[in-house]
């Protein structure tokens, strides 16, 4: 059956999400919906969309299957709730949003209404990242002890004054941490389980915005292991992610999206270039988009659509993220060790 997609957004990601769904064979672009009538109307003619600046009039063009939003985080609740209650199902950019409050009013309303919903976290679909979840869960790695992940990159001035929402709270939900380091929020969530207790500290250290630039916290998760983690905007020039997994078997490390060295008291069967064959360009590149993580996640979401399944990061397994967000500013907030409700 042909998918019909409809786009909520207009910005740069939803340049990425057009393309995305157009490398999928069976899909077409419905319709297009954002505030900026010029951009709106750019982006329909070059995919072939019903271009709409009215939110309503959008939500009633049909056919239109499912909806992929990527508009500013703080409305990603409230547009997944109206575009449920009209039939389509939703898949969304992270965060889901940017409260869990927010959160559960859509996984509520998708519910209610039968409807799927699901998060890009387009992560979890890249070779380097399942390889190192391979070697996590496949016990190589032994008795996890420390987990060491950084997100030290860099955006100029006017990436913020520029934007109407980077770093404002009510809109972007905070700063570095909800908007550049929520990817590896999840990452680590999914490679190790919950997080029981964080303590933080953040500031803004070099732009004038009303959220973090720079923040730090430290992790204790569910099996005992113990972790870090780094999410700022202000380090110059910038530099890829890293994530460090050690257990007591041996230490695996990923950057740019690739493990690049796995210490192993037993070592690998094969050579570490033939398990990791992703080439992704660095994610500390706001300007280099990547389609193919997003378009294994919209297939995945349809093939949810299609069996009845669920997709790979639903509304539940979104909201972790933001629910361990939640705790961490909130650390950083009062300088106490909080409990978080991650299971």
């Amino acid at each position: 059956m042909t998918m019909y997609v409809g786009l909520i957004g207009a910005g740069n990601i939803t340049d990425t999400h057009a393309r995305a769904a157009l490398a999928i064979p069976g899909v077409k672009l419905a319709a297009i919906f954002g505030d900026n009538a010029e951009k709106v109307q750019r982006l329909g003619k070059e995919y072939s969309a019903e271009p709409y600046t009215d939110f309503d009039r959008f939500l009633s063009h049909r056919p239109m299957t499912f909806v992929v939003i990527g508009s500013p985080s703080g409305v990603h609740a409230v547009q997944g709730i109206e575009a449920a209650r009209c039939g389509l199902h939703v898949l969304t950019e992270k965060p889901i949003d940017i409260s869990t409050r927010s959160t559960d009013e859509l996984i509520r309303e998708t519910d209610k209404a039968g409807l799927k919903l699901g998060v890009i976290y387009q992560d979890r679909f890249k070779p380097g990242i399942q390889f190192l979840k391979e070697l996590y869960t496949s016990g190589k790695l032994g008795t996890p002890i420390l987990a060491e992940a950084r997100v030290k990159w860099y955006r100029p001035p006017e990436y913020y004054s520029e934007s109407r929402w980077r770093g404002v709270r009510a809109v972007d939900g905070g700063g570095a941490l909800m908007n550049q380091g929520i990817h590896t929020v999840d990452l680590l969530l999914w490679l190790l389980g919950g997080i029981t207790a964080v303590q933080a500290q953040m500031k803004s250290a070099l732009h004038k915005i009303e959220s973090e630039d720079t923040l730090t916290a430290l992790l204790e998760f569910a099996n005992g292991t113990m972790g870090t983690f780094i999410a700022t905007t202000s380090v110059y020039p910038g530099y890829p992610r890293r994530v460090e997994l050690s257990g007591s078997e041996g230490t695996v490390i990923l950057e740019n999206d690739r493990v690049i060295q796995a210490d192993l008291k037993t070592p690998l069967s094969e050579p570490l270039t033939a398990e990791e064959a992703d080439k992704s360009p660095s994610a500390s590149s706001p300007l280099i988009s990547d389609i193919r993580g997003h378009k294994a996640v919209i297939e995945d979401f349809i093939r949810a659509i299609e069996t009845g399944s669920s997709p790979a990061c639903d509304g539940r397994e979104g909201r972790r993220s933001v629910a361990l967000v939640e705790a961490i500013y909130e650390a950083a907030r009062t300088g106490k060790r909080v409990l978080t409700s991650n299971p």
